[in-house]
């Protein structure tokens, strides 16, 4: 069976790491081979777990295993195996570059955090994968990735060349991955934040952007919260964190907002990681999927078809649409996602499209057949 995914994504400073080493470490006492994979390019998960990982899987205790992706690394291994571009620059008197003169370009560590991903899903050597993956923005990049590539390769197929036909591993790898964490039975985004009523607002955001990409949000975490012992010269931050805890139990509802207090000692190595993990699930499972969410879905009819796409938080000001041949391009206030209409749609074309509930309807009409 491929391994459950969880991706850890957040606010920078609110503690991503260390609940994703925790929720590592808590799903291996469970029982589930476990592997905490560090894709933050910023931020190692070394400090947090008291140890140095490396670019290769290694044992980090009973049932866990840690790997950090770097991008420099991936990308002189996949160079041994990259013939085709050797032979297509040296067709064009491009000297023989050596794996160890290159450098990973800018905006790689996405890219190469992916193919680690599906390097172990396809592996099956774990149950669980947990990812500390990069702040927000980053993080959203990240899982756009797949869907963009496949809307590129669309594109370019037709008219692909020889540097396009060799790379189709590479390519075929990170379409799949559309699939991978779409797959809301077995992956899902956990955001970490803090209680502050910006973050709060900035992990809706973040909410809203993964809907519209296919990807679930099954959790959101929400760390360091002063108790009522922390004195008055905290009033005004519990007051703010008060208003911040408010609004995410009423937005994120029925997804499980997991408080966590803010911990006497910053959380590092077995002891604290095993504290803060208590602190955040308690009695459940970390590795259960802990809510499900609507998601995308299409049904067609003989006369009409409709596609229904879960948008948490987005206003109805926010969003426009507009068909490009067998494209739908949907834009919700920065974000934009283009879905390619299936085969099944061909021969329909959109009616009317509306937005409640949290979710956008786009109604399709079939065709009048021609004579």
């Amino acid at each position: 069976m491929a391994p459950r995914t969880i991706l850890h994504t957040g606010k920078g400073g609110a503690g991503r790491t260390a609940v994703a080493a925790a929720t590592a470490r808590r799903c291996a006492a469970a029982g589930h081979r476990t592997l905490l994979l560090g894709a933050d390019p910023s931020h190692g998960i070394g400090p947090a777990l008291g140890q140095e990982p490396g670019p290769d899987p290694q044992q980090a205790g009973d049932l866990l295993w840690v790997q950090e992706v770097r991008a420099q690394e991936e990308l002189e291994r996949r160079w041994a195996g990259a013939r085709w571009l050797e032979a297509l620059l040296a067709a064009r008197g491009v000297p023989p570059v050596s794996a160890e003169e290159l450098t990973a370009p800018p905006g790689f560590d996405a890219l190469f955090a992916l193919l680690v991903l599906k390097r172990h899903h396809d592996g099956r050597d774990f149950d669980v994968v947990v990812v500390d993956g990069p702040p927000t923005g980053a993080a959203l990049r990240l899982l756009a990735l797949p869907d963009q590539t496949r809307w590129w390769l669309a594109r370019l197929a037709p008219r692909q060349g020889p540097v396009l036909h060799a790379a189709q591993r590479l390519v075929r790898d990170l379409i799949a991955m559309n699939e991978v964490l779409g797959d809301h039975d077995r992956a899902s985004v956990r955001l970490v934040t803090t209680a502050d009523p910006e973050a709060v607002d900035e992990a809706r955001d973040a909410s809203t952007s993964l809907s519209l990409h296919g990807v679930l949000c099954d959790a959101l975490v929400v760390n360091r919260v002063l108790g009522d012992d922390a004195g008055p010269l905290f009033d005004d931050l519990r007051a703010r964190q008060r208003e911040g805890l408010a609004a995410a139990r009423a937005s994120f509802a029925p997804a499980p907002v997991l408080e966590v207090p803010w911990l006497a000692a910053q959380p590092r190595g077995d002891a604290g990681l095993d504290a803060l993990a208590e602190a955040v699930f308690g009695e459940r499972d970390p590795a259960a999927v802990l809510h499900r969410g609507e998601g995308q879905s299409l049904e067609v009819g003989p006369e009409r078809a409709t596609l229904r796409l879960a948008l948490p938080f987005a206003r109805q000001d926010e969003i426009s649409l507009k068909r490009h041949g067998t494209d739908l391009v949907v834009r919700v206030a920065g974000h934009k996602r283009t879905l390619s209409l299936p085969p099944a749609l061909e021969d329909y074309r959109p009616a009317g499209a509306r937005f409640d509930d949290g979710a956008l309807t786009v109604t399709f009409d079939r065709l009048p057949a021609t004579a």
